[in-house]
């Protein structure tokens, strides 16, 4: 029997926690569109395995097929990689200008990611999605165009502001729709495209290369190929990417009740139409915000040289352009191994930190290897060691399920993500500038860099997940003196956290909200 679509006007307008904390329920979660305060349908564990099922076939692929695409075109995650292979292929600009160009990415980036994660706030996020994807692909088609410096430097300018806001919402869609202990696992699904990417571009890439230049440069070719994949894509997330739980079209009322109420005991909500200035500030004022953007900072400024200047430092070591493209694929590899075994073990050990610290071991033991051997000429240690120095790339993906398991509030979540992935900017920028061509072939300072602040990430993830530890300690007392100053029974403090699960207060504002360390 389908359940009872809820009433929203029958709702108390104010929901009292104790008596100093009163919560205004006219501005609550748009789950309680479906969904009361308390929980009223109930649905079996069966049920609730078919279900993410179905999500799994829907979502999950979606997402891989939005970063597969976008890590073809920018860089990981949000990458450069079409760029990086076109500097082997014919590109017109070199030198400083190449980096000026690499950095004209991220520069729109970070002038667009707060203003279209506010708008897509507003909007359909799927919608959203979709139409900037479709957007995407035309630009990138356009590199085909220009033959100088300025044109190419506007346009990934104008790239950089349509990719800002696919990683944010797609962390806003898998925390939407998955629990704490399943997110990891699905960001990892699609991060893994980062590795799928770098194999196929580089066949691609190998392929492409073997085409005569009779007045229509190969890299042309390859822009133009990848930019009618984003279409592709960006017209699918348009069809079937969904919004929210309240109005996947993919699932039955039924389900999509059934998708809000697995949801529910995760205390993170779904999403809230209206800007709240105050989670804004209180974002800016969370030390936890502040520690993660600096753990994406040290992780990224790596990855602004390396995902940029790998193929020339491998072409550096004596292979030709196409064994270069070749030799590029096996990092690949690596990287979805990766990417798939830190997810994994981050759902499954409820741990965020820890996959992390796995993750930067090997690309540690890479950069080392990258610094003793320089300029000794052994070509296939120097080789091994460029294909593992790319693990760290998961970090960036547990990075994003860290956002999504430990931060509620939907306007809150929205200038979090934000922040990062402004982070993530700038560590690239200034990543891009590590890799300076005076420095070539060796390119001996950037590499030294990698080995500095990646162990400066290492002691910063075990302070992190100090921290959430010593504030799960403190939600527990908080909760302990709710329970005794109200007199609360256990099926009390229940009954109050299903109905404090969707009122869209933040992880600091309710006492029944948890850390994932």
């Amino acid at each position: 029997m389908e359940p009872e679509l809820k009433d929203e006007k029958k709702f108390d307008t104010v929901l009292v926690l104790d008596a100093d904390s009163e919560v205004d329920l006219r501005d609550k979660d748009e789950a309680l569109r479906l969904v009361g305060l308390e929980r009223t349908a109930q649905f079996t564990e069966e049920y609730y395995a078919r279900l993410r099922r179905k999500l799994d076939l829907v979502i999950p692929p979606l997402c891989a097929a939005v970063y597969c695409t976008q890590y073809l075109h920018v860089h990981s995650p949000l990458d450069k990689t079409a760029l990086s292979y076109a500097s082997i292929m014919g590109f017109p600009v070199t030198g400083q200008g190449y980096n000026l160009v690499a950095l004209s990415f991220y520069i729109g980036f970070l002038i667009w990611v707060f203003p279209s994660m506010f708008i897509a706030q507003r909007l359909r996020l799927g919608k959203y999605l979709g139409a900037n994807i479709v957007a995407w692909g035309i630009v990138m088609m356009l590199h085909a165009i220009p033959r100088s410096f300025g044109p190419f430097f506007a346009l990934r300018l104008l790239l950089g502001m349509l990719e800002s806001c696919v990683a944010p919402i797609l962390i806003l869609i898998i925390s939407m729709f998955y629990k704490k202990n399943e997110q990891g696992s699905r960001m990892a699904w699609f991060y893994m495209m980062n590795g799928v990417a770098g194999i196929f571009g580089g066949f691609l890439a190998y392929g492409i290369s073997f085409i005569p230049d009779r007045g229509f440069a190969p890299f042309k070719i390859m822009y133009l190929m990848l930019g009618s994949l984003a279409i592709a894509v960006g017209i699918s997330v348009l069809l079937f990417m969904p919004d929210s739980p309240t109005n996947a079209q993919f699932l039955t009322k039924e389900e999509r009740i059934a998708a809000i109420e697995r949801i529910r005991d995760q205390q993170s909500g779904t999403e809230n139409k209206r800007l709240k200035k105050e989670q804004v500030l209180e974002a800016l004022l969370d030390i936890k915000t502040w520690l993660i953007v600096l753990a994406t900072l040290l992780t990224n400024i790596p990855n602004g040289g390396l995902a940029n200047f790998t193929n020339i430092i491998v072409k550096g070591f004596g292979y030709t352009t196409k064994q270069t493209l070749i030799l590029s694929t096996p990092g690949g590899a690596i990287g979805i191994l990766s990417a798939v075994l830190c997810g994994w073990y981050s759902d499954r050990a409820g741990e965020r930190m820890l996959p992390i610290v796995w993750s930067l071991i090997p690309t540690l033991a890479g950069a080392a290897m990258l610094v003793g051997l320089n300029g000794t000429g052994q070509k296939g240690a120097l080789l091994f060691a460029t294909w593992i120095v790319g693990t760290y790339g998961s970090s960036l993906a547990i990075i994003y399920a860290y956002n999504a398991s430990n931060t509620s509030g939907h306007t809150k979540k929205v200038t979090v993500n934000a922040m990062t992935l402004a982070a993530f900017c700038v560590a690239n920028i200034v990543g891009t500038e590590t890799f300076l061509p005076k420095d070539a072939p060796g390119y001996l300072p950037g590499k030294i860099s990698i080995l500095v602040l990646l162990s400066a990430q290492l002691a910063l993830c075990f302070i992190i997940r100090w921290v959430n530890l010593w504030m799960n300690r403190k939600k527990r007392r908080t909760l302990e003196e709710l329970k005794r100053r109200n007199g609360w029974t256990d099926e009390d403090v229940l009954r109050e956290r299903e109905r404090a699960a969707f009122i869209d207060m933040t992880d600091k504002q309710n006492p029944f909200f948890e850390y994932t360390a």
